[in-house]
């Protein structure tokens, strides 16, 4: 292959063996390169495909001169949506209508594509789910304090909640950073899940990131986005996904939680002392965002992220009782 087609995009940093990502000087093809875990993502990419997902197409594959592996697919735009939101923001922080409406109609592609190809998985396939899609070993590790018996009932509350919900193939780290206008990239993290875990939190995720994001939806877009997966959950003979918002939410509150806490600052410089400040503040928050999540979860089965704090304001008003 022409390597001198192709203009370099960025590392690939997430891949345990790296690799890089150029694109085509035309735009219409991007080359990834990597490991066993680019292949394995390659080759689920093509299974999905066949299925009707909205995915690109995977045109090439192989191996380079110095053995990595390589994948070339097509591109489905050079712009994702989180991309698109911050560009029309037009001086607020709401999402362009546009912008919204094409989450949704991805969305709804993406769900009624996995309704249709339910998975015939193991009789503990959901509560994998929960540990995989939660990071539950490293947020317990790091915060032992929440390895209790209260949230252990939550989450068998939520494994009881979905005991009906058909499992299907999904992408275990859906979002608007994800998603483009004509379908969804970047499925290294895939399993199974729960109908409507990928997409029904799609705009709610947004306020974990402590407003760092720049936009946040409305009420009245969170209801449109929600009423449309509704329709395409039906329109494919499935359950709406949206009286489960609440138990996917949760399960999303451990997965913006692990891997959060910092090494002890002792033995580092200004710089660095501050960096760990910094970080050792965003893993308070995210505490903070995963217990009001549980207590509303446990009220009334449903967690209203309109109600989280931003970091900002969670920083300005800190207290003991949000500490460990």
């Amino acid at each position: 292959m022409n390597r001198t087609d192709w203009q370099f995009v960025k590392e690939r940093t997430a891949d345990p063996d790296g690799g890089t990502v150029h694109v085509s000087a035309d735009g219409e093809r991007y080359r990834r390169t990597g490991g066993e875990a680019l292949r394995a993502e390659a080759a689920f990419q093509q299974m999905i495909a066949g299925l009707g997902y909205p995915v690109p197409r995977v045109l090439e594959y192989g191996e380079t001169s110095d053995g990595a592996f390589f994948v070339v697919e097509e591109s489905l735009g050079g712009q994702s949506l989180h991309e698109a939101a911050l560009a029309r923001l037009d001086g607020g922080r709401t999402p362009a209508d546009t912008v919204v409406d094409q989450l949704a109609e991805v969305s709804a592609r993406l769900l009624y594509a996995q309704a249709a190809h339910p998975v015939d998985a193991a009789p503990d396939a959901l509560r994998q789910w929960v540990e995989q899609a939660g990071w539950t070993h490293d947020v317990f590790a790091e915060n032992p304090d929440f390895d209790t018996p209260r949230t252990h009932a939550a989450l068998d509350r939520v494994v009881d909640q979905l005991g009906g919900v058909p499992l299907v193939w999904g992408h275990l780290d859906y979002g608007l950073p994800n998603v483009l206008p004509a379908g969804v990239i970047d499925w290294q993290h895939h399993g199974v899940v729960p109908l409507g875990y990928d997409v029904a939190p799609a705009l709610e995720v947004v306020p974990f990131k402590g407003g760092a994001k720049g936009y946040a939806a409305t009420p009245a877009q969170r209801e449109r986005y929600l009423a449309a997966l509704d329709a395409a959950a039906r329109a494919a003979g499935a359950d709406p996904v949206s009286p489960h918002l609440g138990a996917f939410l949760l399960v999303k509150a451990l997965f913006f939680l692990a891997l959060m806490r910092p090494a002890d600052p002792a033995g580092v410089d200004r710089q660095q002392k501050q960096q760990k400040q910094h970080k050792q503040q965003k893993w308070q928050y995210r505490r903070h965002l995963f217990l009001k999540g549980l207590e509303q979860y446990e009220r009334t089965g449903n967690v209203d992220t309109a109600l989280f704090p931003t970091l900002d304001a969670f920083a300005a008003g800190q207290g003991p009782a949000d500490r460990p």
